[in-house]
């Protein structure tokens, strides 16, 4: 979903915004997010509405005046459309996540040999994370739960404890009395339980085995998704969103 550096389509006919919760509202966390893009520095491409495209650097993020000011190529064609356009949509990848934002207010100011573009200082922005890059941590009290069958028994169902959770796999504790599993092995559908209401399914592998260091506390075991359904890596996408989102909000406090 978030592969390229095109910009998603986020806009719903009906007015509501199904990536809500991908959305960046805090003022503090976006000028934070905005901050880094700038000094990465990061390139961003600035698209216009007709398509056309160009490569662009934040140089500056100004609080006060809500103002944003890219580096440009002067003489470039998709420049001119994009700033008679006089709106479009910017794309950066930073890391592991990847930003998205409308933008207006365009502003040329051309030089000798340089050229800027000021754009209006967005009020929200998206920020998706790329995927299989973030992993989230569980905790250990209502932690989320995998079904399964032992791939060597079907007649066993197995439900065992989430580790940890990310867009390419999982971590899943295994007690020490379940038949060995070995890495490698091709898994039926694992359905995951994120909360009580929360819910996908999608075939996976065991891609390592490694002890808890005691034999008693059982092993864990390092699994990849096998082509995530669509619909179950929007589930998970939202979850570890949300779960980063919280992670940000406290830092804030």
């Amino acid at each position: 979903m978030v592969q390229d550096a095109l910009p998603a389509a986020l806009d719903a006919e009906s007015g509501d915004d199904p990536w809500s919760p991908f959305r960046v509202c805090h003022p503090q966390e976006c000028l934070t997010l905005l901050r880094q893009l700038r000094d990465g520095p990061h390139p961003v491409v600035l698209s216009g509405p007709d398509g056309s495209a160009l490569s662009a650097t934040l140089s500056s993020v100004d609080e006060q005046r809500r103002q944003l000011t890219f580096s440009v190529e002067p003489g470039l064609p998709a420049l001119d459309r994009l700033v008679e356009a006089d709106e479009g949509v910017a794309v950066a990848y930073m890391d592991r996540i990847k930003l998205q934002w409308d933008i207006g207010g365009l502003v040329l100011v051309r030089g000798q040999r340089h050229a800027s573009l000021q754009l209006d200082l967005p009020a929200s922005l998206y920020r998706f994370q790329r995927r299989s890059a973030f992993r989230v941590l569980t905790p250990t009290r209502c932690a989320p739960v995998a079904r399964m069958r032992h791939p060597a028994m079907p007649e066993m169902a197995l439900t065992l404890r989430v580790l940890d959770l990310s867009l390419g796999g999982c971590a899943l504790w295994c007690p020490a009395d379940v038949p060995a599993l070995e890495a490698g092995t091709r898994l039926g559908e694992i359905a995951v339980d994120l909360d009580a209401t929360t819910r996908f399914v999608s075939p996976a592998t065991m891609a390592h085995v490694s002890s808890l260091g005691d034999h008693d506390r059982g092993v864990r075991i390092g699994c990849e998704w096998h082509q995530l359904p669509p619909s179950a890596e929007r589930t998970l996408q939202r979850w570890i969103e949300a779960a980063q989102r919280r992670r940000r909000l406290l830092a804030l406090e």
